[in-house]
């Protein structure tokens, strides 16, 4: 099932503002189990986890920034045409 533009807009609020505080939370806690690693390895961690948080929402965040694809046109769009 795929989510509208307006769906997929609200899940990258929530996903952005819920998900990624708790992931850090949580990134920072794995680490602290580590009984601090080498500064190089804390660093290697830190930025894999900085990268593998984002895979999963790849098609959530896909097109966001972009105008409303199913929107209709605007009125300034239709006296340019």
């Amino acid at each position: 099932m795929a989510l509208s533009y307006k769906a997929r807009r609200r899940w990258s609020l929530f996903i952005l503002v819920v998900g990624l505080p708790a992931y850090i939370v949580a990134a920072v806690t794995v680490v602290n189990w580590l009984e601090r690693p080498p500064l190089w390895l804390e660093f290697v961690v830190y930025v894999a986890l900085g990268i593998v948080w984002a895979l999963p929402f790849k098609a959530v965040f896909r097109g966001i920034g972009q105008a409303d694809p199913d929107a209709p046109p605007s009125e300034e769009n239709r006296k340019a045409d």
